[in-house]
């Protein structure tokens, strides 16, 4: 079992930055490739971005040159940069671990 618990969201101006963190319990933490997804209010979760075991990366369009994942394996914590942020950024921002565990979610909010 992995527990995933997010935080640093809160609410930006536009062309602002945040940086997400998803601190996770348990000594696995290496062997999961970690993603992003958030979901805006009224529509689907979607892929944000995913760092894989070995620490290449992979960026939904969307968020591409404007947001950097990374991982700590020594801290058990990924995170994700998130610069010049837009409106059409706002929604719950939610980590997950493999297939399986998913975090409750960080609410990001940005004011035009």
């Amino acid at each position: 079992q992995v527990q995933l618990v997010e935080s640093g969201g809160g609410l930006v101006q536009a062309g602002g930055s945040l940086r997400l963190s998803c601190a996770t319990s348990g000594r696995t933490f290496s062997t999961y490739s970690m993603s992003w997804f958030r979901q805006a209010p009224g529509k689907e979760r979607v892929f944000v971005a995913t760092v894989s075991v070995s620490g290449t990366t992979y960026y939904a369009n969307s968020v591409k040159g404007r947001f950097i994942i990374s991982r700590d394996n020594a801290k058990n914590t990924m995170y994700l940069q998130m610069d010049s942020l837009k409106p059409e950024d706002t929604a719950v921002y939610y980590c997950k671990a493999g297939n399986t565990y998913w975090g409750q979610g960080t609410q990001v909010t940005v004011s035009s």
